[in-house]
């Protein structure tokens, strides 16, 4: 490791752009002629429009256009795609019902636009979107999973009777009755993972320029994955070839899964844009984002564990109703499918699992993957099912866990993933030394002494990350492959620019991915730059989600600079005169082993480019690309203990501490990894406490603002004691394994195992505010 290199902390590059208010976001950028957006979308959960008046709207000044649903549909372009086709276990594909980028008939949420005016400010298309007139037709709501599967209750698609998605299942449903049907005791567990809105820093944009001349539009937008993008835009919702549409998603202020997906404004952007003939900007605000963002989680399973006399676990079954909202986004149909069940082996030695998954429409805001994607609400599910297991089986809760963890790699779970390496052990043992496990018992009893209840939770997570190889995801119904590309280009004086195709939206990448090659060549990283986010730049690549970037994307840059770096040692053994063999890169200069022969590396750059004396029969120049597709996921996997006090009196709850042990593989940076993990926890422990996306039984959302929807803040959380055991990833070169969801994926059990631990009493659902733990603790 160098002062940059792998494994050092170093600090962000892109700070200093971002803390002085230097960064580039959608909002910043301005362009000629362009005018502003504004959408007018639908107060009622289930309607038909029946008409739309834009008559006096028209007439006001600035005001270039009403455009509405129905047009969109008549110049055809393409209805909203899920890209993951499921199949029930009827062998029926999915009911994907119609979802036009504006509702040219019927709205089906609070919030699906129906109408946008386009006018020369923002503020003007606000006043005119206010003089629009539209009739709707109320219809009945389904506003829950329990309301929406109720016989007769209103129905949102045709395509789907019962409002029913999907009936999927995974597993050996006989070996797993068999298992029960052996069962010395059976803990049985009904859980509501709570709905939660993404709530980036930066709420969603999108600018859309078509250049009349060259036929030719430009999308600048806040996108996790502008290549995926252009090739849905062009692909699917016919908006134009993809050689004529340049997707640019500049600095994001945050994503956590929220902004992989393209949404309508995206397209009637684009669509406008031609139509009026000038560029057409769309920020949304606060309220839009939680009308429209997609939501995340919100599940309702019932789960039964089998154990033997030895508390051994033996089967387990899952039945799980999964909230699409009104319609099925890109990625939601495999969140509570391939990324939710096939995690529910936990980091447990489970001979038998069959799990059952339904997916229901109702009329809300549409569900997708939101930071963790399914691994979280597995984690939750089983882990909640240890410790209540524990507690009725009146063992230890961490002595269970141990007694049941998988000590032997590769390990195939019942449920497709193959682990491929681990020590879950370690990661507990590290845990329960941070926390002083041991002397809980004492400190529980001064807790009473001093009118306290105090609790200790574990939670022992694993998560499947960097999701491939491509031809097992197709197999399993992804639209897409799922491999990274990478170019290194040297210049003719040795500076690099990384051109890679994952994302950045606050994961360091910058940083991170510069430290790869400060170690390989020994060059500072101020000689490196990353380029990203543009498809006129880089090469088609898949975008950041699934903690996917290091793992995937940094070993494609690896592949890359190994191709760089091979024809790099036969430029400099050629000026050397000496074996390509005896070459060594060490310190940004390339030298003859055991000798004091060396060249620089920016003179072997210049050679490459100069050409004038290259090994016979190569090519000038110094550039290379890869692809890299992984062979298996990788799996981060850790070890969280909660310490907290509740107060009896007001059911609010205090940390008193809270460690996590993780085993992310190699870290790059340090640092990075710690702020991830952070973030993390902070959004798992939000869950646990205070976040909650709540409608009512007409649809309408009444938590819509920060007024009613409590994001945790600085003094909500504890300070957090970090620390990391390590088993190196088998699957990729560099060992990484991903860090990114880990704290959303692992603390919400940890907290609420706590307060149960705490309070006596299990039956606790998340958020856990003062409020609800009051009535549980005083309920008969």
């Amino acid at each position: 490791m160098g002062v940059e290199g792998i494994g050092a902390r170093v600090v962000r590059k892109e700070d200093k752009r971002f803390i002085t208010g230097k960064g580039r976001y959608v909002d910043d950028i301005k362009l000629q002629g362009m005018t502003h957006a504004h959408f007018i979308r639908s107060p009622h959960a289930h309607a038909k429009v029946k008409k739309i008046d834009s008559s006096a709207a028209l007439n006001m000044p600035g005001v270039v256009a009403v455009l509405t649903g129905q047009q969109i549909v008549d110049d055809k372009v393409g209805n909203l795609i899920c890209g993951w086709a499921i199949t029930s276990k009827d062998s029926s594909p999915m009911k994907m019902g119609a979802w036009p980028a504006m509702a040219p008939e019927t709205v089906r949420f609070v919030g699906q636009a129906v109408a946008v005016v386009i006018a020369d400010s923002k503020n003007l298309a606000r006043d005119a979107a206010e003089a629009v007139v539209v009739d709707y037709e109320e219809l009945p709501a389904v506003a829950d999973i329990h309301a929406a599967i109720k016989a007769g209750a209103a129905q949102l698609h045709p395509e789907a009777p019962g409002n029913q998605v999907y009936d999927w299942v995974i597993g050996d449903e006989g070996a797993t009755d068999a298992a029960f049907a052996k069962a010395a005791n059976v803990v049985k567990l009904d859980v509501t993972n709570n709905r939660l809105a993404p709530n980036a820093m930066e709420p969603r944009a999108a600018i859309a320029d078509y250049d009349a001349a060259e036929e030719h539009f430009t999308l600048y937008t806040t996108s996790q994955n502008p290549h995926v993008a252009r090739l849905v835009l062009s692909a699917f919702y016919n908006i134009a070839p993809e050689h004529k549409l340049r997707v640019i998603a500049p600095d994001v202020g945050g994503g956590f899964g929220s902004k992989i997906f393209i949404y309508p404004e995206e397209m009637v952007a684009l669509w406008a844009s031609k139509k009026v003939g000038r560029p057409v900007k769309w920020t949304g605000d606060r309220t839009e984002a939680f009308l429209t963002d997609a939501h995340g989680r919100d599940h309702v399973t019932h789960a039964e564990m089998a154990f033997d006399a030895n508390n051994k676990i033996t089967g387990l079954k899952v039945k799980t109703y999964a909230n699409f909202g009104a319609y099925m986004s890109l990625f939601s149909s495999s969140v509570p499918t391939y990324l939710y069940a096939t995690l529910l082996s936990g980091q447990y030695n489970i001979p038998a699992i069959h799990a059952e998954v339904v997916g229901v429409y109702t009329n809300t805001t549409p569900v997708d993957a939101y930071r963790g994607a399914g691994r979280p609400e597995a984690s939750y599910l089983i882990e909640r099912l240890m410790e209540t297991a524990a507690r009725q089986l009146k063992v230890d809760p961490a002595a269970l866990r141990r007694s049941n963890f998988i000590t032997q790699f590769p390990h195939q779970t019942p449920v497709i993933m193959a682990y491929d390496t681990g020590d879950f052990n370690a990661s507990l043992d590290a845990a329960m030394k941070a926390i002083d496990y041991a002397g809980f018992a004492a400190r529980k009893a001064k807790a009473k002494a001093d009118g306290k209840l105090r609790g200790i939770g574990v939670s022992c997570y694993i998560e499947a990350c960097g999701i491939a190889p491509s031809k097992a995801v197709g197999s399993l119904g992804a639209g897409v492959g799922l491999w990274e590309s990478a170019e290194v280009r040297v210049n003719p004086v040795g500076t690099i620019e990384i051109l890679t195709g994952s994302h950045s939206h606050g994961q360091g990448h910058e940083t991170t991915f510069c430290q790869l090659v400060a170690e390989r060549l020994g060059v500072p990283i101020s000689q490196v730059s990353i380029v990203h986010g543009d498809t006129d730049k880089v090469q088609f690549g898949m975008g950041t989600y699934g903690s996917r970037s290091a793992a995937v994307g940094l070993t494609a840059i690896l592949k890359a600079m190994e191709k760089m770096e091979s024809k790099a040692k036969k430029i400099a053994a050629h000026a050397l005169e000496a074996s390509e063999g005896d070459i060594v890169i060490e310190n940004g200069e390339f030298k003859v082993a055991g000798t004091d022969k060396a060249i620089a590396f920016p003179m072997v750059a210049l050679a490459a480019y100069t050409a004038h004396n290259l090994p016979e029969g190569m090519e000038p120049g110094l550039k290379e690309s890869a692809f890299y597709d992984p062979t298996n996921f990788t799996f981060p996997a850790g070890a969280y203990i909660c310490e907290l006090e509740v107060d009896p009196g007001t059911g609010k709850t205090s940390f008193v501490n809270f460690v996590a042990a993780d085993d992310f593989g190699r870290l790059i940076n340090p640092m990075i990894v710690e702020g991830q993990v952070h973030g993390g926890l902070a959004q798992g422990i939000g869950q646990a406490l205070l976040e909650h996306a709540i409608y009512d039984a007409n649809g309408q959302p009444v938590t819509a603002s920060f007024m009613d929807y409590s994001m945790p803040r600085a003094d909500d959380l504890p300070s957090f004691n970090l620390s990391h055991t390590t088993t190196l990833c088998p699957g990729n070169p560099l060992g990484i394994k991903g860090c990114g969801e880990a704290g959303a994926i692992g603390a919400s059990a940890a907290v609420i195992n706590a307060i149960t631990d705490a309070i006596g009493k299990n039956n606790l659902e998340m958020p856990a505010t003062p409020d609800r733990v009051w009535r549980t603790i005083h309920a008969a």
